[in-house]
């Protein structure tokens, strides 16, 4: 297989966003960039990287039949559903044993957690349910925990109010994309709002849930994360930018403004993980 397959495979940007987010709750917690955050890290994204794998190899036929999804390597013959499922164990196992390693049993158990949401009941949901979505945005919630506990952190306050963000932003990133790839969705025979609601009414939904999710990213600095004015009120101007965007792109349904709310609300996510960074290092 070519590099393409295997980012293909791996869903890079979907782990790449997992490793971000739990160093973005390693470093909020440490307020320094140590080097036990390099294999928290790694094994996040061998983590995240063995679930995107996994779950390629459950939908291989589903994939088989959208635009979208058609060309990758399981559909097109590169690589074996069942070498897949192998590859992708193994390397869940490493991960969870260094995540253990690292942050000790919660650390590996929120990893494990995440793995089963993500492959048992998300994957499962997605095929039955146009709720599938909301129950999935719990596993963009998990990340931050897992780097906040194998920093030292306990389960308190401060890494819940980043995880509940991250939990509003995943939904409305769903449901954008479910507009933008509405008709591959349906030839795979996925249950979706697009198709309960129509286009109109679920661009109004989602617009509404995307300025709540800038509005929950201000329990940040609430919720003791950070202690910095500065904070606050950058993320107020990015919480403002996003739901300025959104209602333009989102006021009359199009495929060009579904992309547009799409990019921007997967920048906003970067944009305030990125600040909460800044903020614990040069803040401390």
């Amino acid at each position: 297989m070519s590099r393409r397959d295997f980012a293909q495979l791996f869903k890079f940007p979907i782990s790449i966003m997992s490793t971000v987010s739990a160093a973005t709750g390693y470093v909020a917690f440490t307020h320094a960039l140590t080097w036990r955050l390099v294999p928290t890290s790694g094994a996040i994204l061998l983590l995240a990287g063995a679930a995107c794998a996994l779950n390629e190899a459950q939908e291989y036929k589903l994939d088989a039949m959208m635009d979208r999804t058609r060309l990758r390597p399981i559909p097109t013959g590169k690589v074996s559903p069942l070498s897949v499922v192998a590859w992708s164990a193994l390397l869940a196992l490493v991960a969870l044993a260094s995540l253990f390693f690292l942050g000790g049993i919660v650390a590996a158990g929120l990893g494990a957690l995440a793995v089963l949401w993500y492959n048992g009941i998300y994957t499962y949901l997605k095929r039955v349910s146009s709720l599938a979505p909301v129950a999935g945005s719990v596993i963009g919630a998990i990340p931050p925990a897992i780097g906040w506990v194998c920093a030292g952190g306990g389960l308190g306050g401060p890494i819940l109010a980043l995880s509940f963000f991250l939990l509003m932003w995943q939904v409305p990133h769903f449901w954008l994309l479910a507009l933008r790839v509405s008709g591959d969705y349906e030839q795979g025979h996925f249950p979706t709002f697009v198709r309960a609601m129509g286009a109109g009414s679920l661009s109004r939904v989602t617009f509404m849930w995307t300025a709540a999710a800038a509005a929950s990213a201000l329990l940040l600095p609430i919720f003791g994360l950070s202690n910095s004015p500065f904070l606050g009120l950058g993320l107020a101007a990015a919480g403002a930018w996003l739901t300025f965007v959104a209602w333009r792109a989102l006021r009359a349904p199009s495929k060009q403004g579904f992309s547009q709310a799409f990019h921007a609300i997967n920048y906003y996510a970067v944009m305030v993980m990125g600040a909460v960074i800044l903020d614990a290092v040069l803040g401390r």
